[in-house]
């Protein structure tokens, strides 16, 4: 979303809280769940939010969409685009050169600032820097063939970047109306010659109905990525995430941390939530036909009160370049769970070939000698 997406302009959001003590910054400890000073060690609590910890309320989606939501819905950050992977990332207005924290592209920021809807909810990092590098370190280390360089050089290389990745969640009401055929085992038996002798044969057949129905499902909270610049191979494996455990936006929570902003529209991301939920209903009128086969002719699905929520959610990720290659390991900030692109060692293959080769030779050899 860009200035020209809006009527109004507003004030960049800065998310950097000075220490009341010294002055320096604080930053949010996930160990403690507050702010601590680095410099003094101040800490201060994080007040309840603008709804008083209450439930995250939905938003409308016709008037997301439409640009309609209110002013106080709406900021604008000042954000890195990368020339490589495309990320935009919000950084202070003090930062003049940066490295991408999704590939490792050195970049230049002078991109501006992005002008989008405010996150409703964030889930705040469990894991601190050191817990999520271990959770990395031992997840390279239960890969036998990825080079030893590659482990040592992450177990020993720079920090991991912790940043707030930007999500959709959609509810909506559904009814479907569907027809289809409803498929009923039976069995009968038949003659048939076998070696010259007649046998009875047990054949299965499908007895075909046609039924017609309609189901009814609430869908609650459809996470849908709002970023491009991970593999989703990555990001879907990361679940499972507890939204329980949203806490309402406060940009406290961003302290010490970087967010990158959503370059997948809030209209996009419903187009892939339609998809599941269709996935879903699918489910449900196979379920309702029953029988022991099903055949679905048509669904016709009616689509009421659709809501969303702008939500963020914590990843740390490192990104290396090794030997002139990019490799990036992605880790759930709440429960350590740990995904990247698997590393291969051509020595450590051509060793394990070599090694099945000499023992299928060995078990030959034997086998020969004892005949």
């Amino acid at each position: 979303m860009t200035s020209s997406d809006s009527k109004t302009a507003t004030a960049p959001t800065e998310h950097r809280f000075p220490c009341e003590q010294c002055g320096a910054d604080y930053r949010f400890d996930p160990a403690q769940g507050q702010l601590v000073c680095d410099h003094c060690g101040h800490t201060e609590a994080i007040n309840a939010g603008p709804w008083g910890g209450a439930r995250l309320t939905e938003q409308d989606f016709n008037a997301g969409v439409a640009l309609a939501l209110p002013d106080t819905e709406i900021e604008e950050t000042r954000v890195l685009t990368c020339p490589n992977c495309a990320a935009q990332v919000e950084f202070d207005p003090a930062t003049h050169a940066a490295e991408c924290p999704f590939c490792a592209t050195p970049v230049v920021t002078d991109t501006g600032t992005n002008r989008h809807i405010k996150p409703r909810g964030v889930l705040p990092f469990q894991l601190d820097e050191r817990s999520a590098h271990a959770a990395m370190t031992d997840w390279l280390g239960r890969l036998w063939f990825a080079p030893s360089g590659l482990k040592e050089y992450a177990r020993k290389g720079r920090r991991m970047q912790g940043i707030y990745v930007p999500y959709w969640t959609y509810d909506a009401a559904t009814t479907s109306r569907y027809s289809g055929q409803r498929g009923t085992i039976y069995y009968t038996t038949r003659t048939v010659v076998q070696n010259g002798k007649r046998v009875q044969q047990r054949v299965a057949n499908i007895r075909w109905t046609p039924v017609s129905g309609r189901v009814a499902r609430a869908f609650d909270d459809v996470l849908v990525l709002a970023s491009r610049s991970l593999p989703k191979s990555h990001t879907d494996a990361l679940p499972p995430w507890d939204l329980s455990a949203l806490e309402p936006y406060q940009p406290q929570y961003l302290a010490g941390f970087r967010a990158e902003a959503y370059t997948v529209d809030l209209k996009e991301g419903y187009q892939e939530a339609r998809a599941y939920m269709a996935r879903v209903i699918e489910r449900d009128v196979r379920f309702d036909i029953g029988g022991d086969q099903q055949r679905i002719s048509a669904i016709d699905s009616d689509v009421r009160g659709v809501t969303f929520k702008h939500i963020l959610l914590p990843i740390w990720l490192a990104a290396y370049k090794y030997k002139g290659q990019s490799y990036r390991f992605v880790v759930n900030g709440q429960t350590g769970r740990v995904q990247g692109q698997r590393p291969w060692s051509p020595v450590k293959i051509a060793i394990a070939v070599i090694f099945g080769l000499l023992l299928a030779a060995g078990i030959g050899y034997l086998t020969a000698t004892q005949q």
